[in-house]
């Protein structure tokens, strides 16, 4: 017999459960068309140096045949020697290694895997070698710019597949800082928004690394030259005569200019599910700041992010309801500029319904359905065996329409592969499901007799997995003889799997399962065993105990006599010491001679194989009480310290110990300062017994040694003896490498390298440096290795998103390297997962429990370490109440790669929402689309009052107020009441139905002075709730008679309330009820100008006619009558004078008198009928044409003034002097532009970067901004010539050295900036 058990915590149920309850495919011993298992990536880009493995797996019976297509023909492997397949499958080996080209192999490849039974094919495989290519050859002049201008430092990277990732660094191949004033954009540009003179460099260097050849291309290095206002009136000052005026003008602020994208407007398309990048970067002085909105709606909260100093919009799995109009803003203290980007989403087909397998039997019914999304909407095709089915051999059990093929009375010859092809511009799906016409009786594929052990009140999950054709149904039974299962405490799965959420001792036994269909039946049985849970009924208890006493702890349990325990305990969470002193008994723990290391927390813990439980408690230990015949105190230091044998890695340490004040020592401890590198600072060297006064030390290297010695005794320390002389050991290279290597990313493209440094002693000798080290793990890679300085950490930048590393870091000095360190594995930084759980599915167990169910994402979109999945569920509303409240949330996690989890404590009859969303070490992924979801009706709360007024002589009046927790439709009220004499007895018990709409009732026909006792609960579909009970007391008749009944001789009759079948009293007439005297109460009203609301609330008989009386108050007048329609309790009345009071009154038709009180209400006053429009007041007029006639006046003057002309000063200084060498400079030799005003008219030059206005213009500009990141297969323009503000003109060059070659470089040490 198999024995299974089932744990009972969370994780290991739901790993669990998603095993048992995974799809069951075809058995494999069964006929089956081809499946394709494995195929190559649709893109699939090589490395040009390496074999070209293209994957082609499938599964099927018989076992399917290969063949393979190249550029839509037919590919002969057997003709071309560099191409092998694989035995017993289908992938391709191109060998490259040996003298083949990979370019002579892109392609479109295509596989198909064909049996008896139909053919299956992969994707089209698109085959291109990746280029690495070298840049290409420009003449950089340097860049000489002043002082607060702006600057773009062109990278323009060669053209590569896949495109490199663009850095900038320096010769020292250190990387270029960056911030909001200097940053890179998304095209690899440097982007300068104003230069300040430390920017003044010689090595301002573009590189692009090439991750799928591992090679780094480097640009020539860039030269910047950045002029301050001081050093350019020094140079103007060394060209003029004492007379002349001169002065460079100062650092102008500037407002915001946009340096990318130029223009007002532009237009970005991208496709859902990728990554949406936006770029604004400006220049400006003071740096202006960014910030991004959307026109018209709000930012995708949790997909939005901020990137590059927030000159970067990146939205993270961008969709249709992303397409938009996106601003940038950019500002400074001076104004701003903003630019629009219009953002198109389209969509490369995806899957709505993809076609899954079919198995029918024969003369069965079936559809393959195929749907998907796109935009534009893709368009839908089909194909059979790899064949379009327009053309394929007719079936005449076959019609497609449109996105379905239906399939009537299917035979065996029906079996085939059907693909489904969606396409757009976009990109295309292609699905394979067979149709596998099948004539099988069930099997059962679960062992028979496996047996199941629980803890009792957890979950049991009975799997029996069945294959079937055609589909068995399934039914369990318990018992040799037992009857089929069924009810709310058991959960059947569609796999076959029985659930029992909450398992109880009685739910042990034998179960059957049974699996038929028309071509037979088949039954297993297993076996359910329920043990009971492990206590502990005695825990460890809280102890205080003196130093060098006993303390013990106890763990008394409790377990199933069938289960073997094993207790642990725990000191702090870990192992207990090492140490004699602690002896682990059956039920105890005991510490002998308890010392102040032994203060914690100690747990003992129980473990079976099903279950695991703990308790925990705090040991205190303080000091013993002194012994008041003898004083015990410290020893004094030792002295006399005299070191000998000296050697370079130990000497010889002696003493004579001090005084021992009458307790012993115990032990020496000895402590070493180390001069050169920590002068001042005592480290623990080692301890000896305390009858020992000399020692052999260990030294290392390049330490500069001095001892001292510290007696011990069960006191305490004494104080330390005086310094030895010091000894000065040889330096040698490291002994040992940093510890606590680790590799872990902060940011999802770099890994940070972090190590413990050596502390000084450890270095051996001058020069400590680290080497570290790294690569890609399971890629192949080669080491990439840099030395550090003595620092702790070391960031590589550029990797790719959560992949694994490995690192080392070797430690060296002025004399060698340590020994060779040890490998660990780290991985580069964490990003936000990239997709939501799909298929999210809510199973309703009961009116407060659900089950929820989700696909696991995709490893590959987590991007970090899974650390589970989070449900957020919230209630809308209650159904019964239709009255919404404040939304709180609620969140369940659940840890681990789990698809499902429980969701308890709903409340009944309930409206709810959920979503579900993956989280990792970086944070939580998008959220699923909310699922909807109702629990079922329950039993109502009981009423929330229960009041008894109005005792009369034979009467009481009972009020009450409806559940405050109805937990679906309320059905009814159940009344039971009975008497109670004086010694306490009961009478007969009286049950009474009342309908749900009813508040309130008048019991009549009581007994006079006699004590009642009243149950009262509320009915749902459901059941019963809980009761409510009240007592009560009618009057005493103090004349001796019974007074008539309210209501007697008024012409009301008394109704009798028949007793339900289940009541029995001694006198069932005795109890009349009399129903409540219709009275109109509570009237109120709502006055306005010209009408009145008035509302009231009725206690009396269902139907009634209500009608309305209203007259002026004080009026002798007649009332007015309006009559209500239906038997609504408000009405409005209409046509009321203003600011009149009235007088109102509400009765009921066929009521003879029967009539409210009167209210008394005023209209509102009057308002004024004509308002007085300001804009057709004369005197107004005129005061507006008088304005309007002083500013034209105004505009005259101003326009004659600018006409009649003038010069600025500075102007007129440089008039009068004819001097060549301060006459404004010409564009083309590089130097300041002329003065110009308004008044002078003349156009800037072409290059002028500066106008008069103290504004910058843009210049157009041929430079394009390549997005060379997603793959634009551009030429980048070589413009070596830099736009600076001394010279505007902007001239081309011949481009040189456009050949591109391959260049497979080596991985040097600049990989750890990438």
């Amino acid at each position: 017999m198999e024995k299974m058990s089932i744990p009972t915590s969370k994780t290991s149920l739901v790993l669990f459960l998603c095993q048992i309850i995974s799809a069951l495919d075809v058995p494999l011993d069964l006929s089956q068309p081809p499946t394709i298992t494995q195929q190559s990536p649709k893109d699939y880009i090589v490395d040009p140096r390496e074999n070209i493995v293209i994957q082609c797996e499938a599964k099927g019976k018989p076992p399917p045949s290969f063949s393979w297509t190249r550029n839509g023909t037919h590919f002969d492997i057997d003709k071309d020697a560099q191409v092998t397949m694989k035995p017993n499958s289908g992938t391709l080996v191109i060998n490259i290694m040996n003298g083949g080209k990979a370019e002579a192999y892109e392609g479109v490849y295509q596989c198909t895997a064909r049996n008896e039974r139909g053919a299956a094919i992969s994707n089209n495989i698109v085959i291109r070698p990746s280029r690495s290519p070298l840049w290409t050859k420009e003449k950089l002049e340097p860049n000489h710019v002043r002082e607060g201008d702006s600057l773009v430092l062109h990278c323009r990277p060669p053209v590569g597949l896949p495109p490199p990732i663009i850095f900038w660094m320096d010769n020292a191949f250190q990387r270029l800082p960056q911030s909001e004033r200097v940053s890179q954009g998304l095209n690899g540009d440097l982007y300068f928004s104003n230069v300040q003179p430390e920017d003044t460099r010689e090595d301002y260097i573009c590189y692009a690394r090439f991750n799928h050849t591992q090679t780094i291309q480097q640009k020539q290095p860039i030269s910047v030259k950045v002029f301050s206002m001081d050093s350019l009136n020094d140079t103007i000052a060394a060209n003029l005569s004492d007379t002349d005026i001169y002065g460079a003008k100062p650092v102008t602020e500037r407002q915001p200019v946009l340096l990318t994208p130029t223009g007002s407007t532009s237009t970005k398309v991208e496709l859902r599910g990728n990554v949406l990048l936006l770029e604004c970067i400006a220049a400006g002085l003071p740096t202006p700041v960014i910030r991004w909105i959307k026109e018209g709606g709000e930012l995708p909260a949790n997909r939005t992010f901020f990137e590059n100093f927030k000159k970067t919009l990146k939205i993270i799995d961008v969709s249709e309801a992303d397409s938009g109009n996106y601003k940038c803003i950019a500002r400074n203290t001076l104004g701003s500029v903003h630019h629009v980007i219009s953002v198109t989403v389209k969509a490369a087909p995806y899957w709505i319904t993809a076609p899954r397998n079919l198995v029918l039997s024969p003369g069965e019914d079936g559809t393959l359905i195929c749907r998907a999304n796109g935009n534009p909407k893709p368009s839908i095709s089909w194909l059979t065996n790899g064949v379009p089915i327009a053309i394929a051999p007719e079936d005449p059990s076959r019609k497609v329409d449109g996105d379905t093929i239906i399939f009537s009375h299917v035979q065996e010859r029906s079996s085939a592969v059907y693909q489904c092809n969606a396409s757009n511009e976009y990109g295309y799906l292609l699905a394979n499901a067979f149709v596998n016409v099948l004539a099988e009786p069930p099997r059962i594929l679960t062992p028979a007799n496996k047996l199941y052990q629980v803890i009792a009140d957890s979950p049991a999950l009975l799997d029996c997995a069945y294959f079937g054709s055609p589909k068995p149904e399934i039914e369990w039974f318990k018992g040799v003889k037992g009857s089929i299962l069924r009810g709310n405490e058991y959960i059947f799965h569609d796999n076959g799997t029985l659930e029992i959420p909450v398992a109880q001792k009685n739910s042990a036994g034998t179960y059957t399962c049974v699996a038929r269909n028309e071509l037979g039946k088949i039954q297993n049985e297993v076996q359910l065993e329920i043990k009971d849970p492990t206590m502990i009924i005695k825990q460890p208890e809280y102890k205080v105990i003196q130093r060098y006493g006993q303390v013990s702890f106890e763990c008394i349990i409790k377990h199933d006599s069938t289960l073997l325990p094993t207790v642990t305990w725990l000191k702090d969470n870990d192992e207990l010491p090492d140490d004699e002193r602690f002896l682990v008994g059956k039920d105890n723990l005991t510490i002998m001679n308890v010392t102040d290391k032994d203060d914690g927390t100690y747990t003992c813990i129980v473990n079976t194989t099903l279950d695991s439980v703990s308790a925990s408690a705090v040991l205190t230990v303080v000091a013993a009480p002194p012994t008041p015949a003898i004083i015990y105190a410290r020893p004094n230091p030792p002295f006399d310290l005299e070191l000998t044998g000296q050697l370079e890695r130990s000497i010889d340490l002696s003493w004579i110990p001090g005084d021992e004040n009458n307790s012993p020592i115990t032990n020496f401890v000895i402590e070493y300062e180390d001069a050169l590198h920590e002068p001042g600072v005592w480290h623990y060297q080692t301890e000896v017994p305390g009858t020992q006064t000399t020692v052999q030390l260990k030294l290392s290297p390049y330490v500069n040694y001095s001892f001292r010695v510290i007696a011990v005794n069960k006191i305490g320390r004494s104080q330390p003896s005086e310094p030895s002389e010091q000894y000065l050991t040889k330096s040698a290279s490291p002994d040992e490498n940093p510890a606590n290597v680790q590799g872990i990313g902060s940011e999802p493209d770099n890994l940070v390298i972090t190590w413990e440094p050596l502390k000084g002693f450890q270095s051996n000798g001058p020069g400590l440096q680290y080497k570290v080290s790294w690569r890609q793990k399971d890629v192949d890679d080669e080491w990439t290795s840099v030395i550090v300085a003595n620092v702790s950490k070391y960031i590589v930048s550029g990797t790719p998103t959560f992949v694994p590393y490995e690192v080392k870091v070797q430690a060296l000095n002025d004399l060698g390297y340590a020994p060779e360190p040890s490998e660990v594995i780290g991985h580069s930084g964490e990003d936000l997962p990239m997709v939501a759980p799909g298929n999210v599915q809510v199973h309703v167990i009961n009116s407060t429990l659900a089950k929820v169910h989700w696909d696991p994402v995709p490893l590959k979109t987590v991007r970090g370490h899974l650390q589970g999945y989070k449900v957020y569920y919230w209630k809308v509303q209650s159904l019964s109440r239709r009255s919404r409240r404040h939304i709180e949330k609620k969140i369940l996690t659940f840890r681990g790669n789990k698809t499902f989890g429980m969701l308890p404590g709903l409340e009944p009859y309930s409206s709810y929402k959920l979503n579900v969303r993956v989280v990792n070490g970086k944070g939580e992924g998008p959220a699923s689309p909310d699922k909807v979801f109702k629990t079922p009706e329950g039993v109502p709360s009981s009423p929330s009052f229960l009041k008894i007024t109005n005792p009369t002589l034979d009467s009481l009046t009972l009020e009450w107020g409806s559940p405050t927790h109805p937990n679906g439709v309320l059905t009814s009220y159940t009344l039971k009441f009975q008497p109670i004499n004086n010694t306490h007895e009961l009478g007969p018990l009286v049950e009474i139905r009342i309908p749900a709409n009813e508040s309130s009732l008048i019991l009549k026909n009581l007994n006079y002075s006699t004590r009642y006792k009243f149950y009262f609960n509320a009915q749902t579909s459901v059941g019963s709730g809980s009761q409510i009970t009240e007592e009560a007391v009618t009057i005493m008749d103090e004349a001796g008679i019974l007074r008539p009944a309210v209501g007697a001789g008024k012409g009301y009759s008394e109704i009798l309330f028949a007793t339900s079948p289940v009541m029995h009293t001694v006198r069932p007439t005795f109890y009349k009820v009399q129903p409540l005297y219709p009275r109109i109460r509570n009237v109120t009203t709502a006055a306005a100008e010209t009408y009145a609301n008035i509302s009231w609330e009725y206690e009396g008989p269902d139907h009634a006619n209500f009608y309305v009386e209203y007259g002026v108050a004080g009026s002798k007048e007649d009332w007015k009558k309006e009559i209500v329609n239906g038997s609504r309790s408000f009405f409005v009345l209409k046509g009321l004078t203003p600011g009149t009071a009235y007088k109102v009154r509400v009765g009921a038709e066929g009521l003879s008198g029967f009539r409210s009180s009167e209210d008394v209400f005023e209209t509102g006053p009057a308002m004024a009928s004509r308002q007085v429009d300001i804009a057709t007041q004369g005197w107004f007029i005129g005061l507006m044409c008088a304005v309007a006639l002083l500013i034209l006046i105004l505009l005259i003057v101003c326009f004659i003034r600018r006409n009649k002309g003038g010069k600025y000063p500075v102007k007129e200084k440089e008039d009068a002097h004819a001097d060549p060498e301060i006459q404004p400079m010409k564009e083309d030799d590089g130097t300041f532009g002329e003065y110009s005003d308004a008044e002078d008219h003349k156009p800037l030059k072409k290059g002028s970067r500066t106008p008069s206005d103290r504004t910058v213009k843009k210049e157009d500009s041929d430079d394009s901004l390549v997005d060379y990141g997603e793959g634009v297969n551009g030429q980048f323009n070589e413009d070596g010539s830099f736009i600076g503000q001394y010279s505007g003109k902007k001239e081309k060059e011949p481009a040189e050295g456009n050949e591109s070659s391959e260049a497979p470089s080596p991985v040097n040490a600049m990989n750890s900036f990438v």
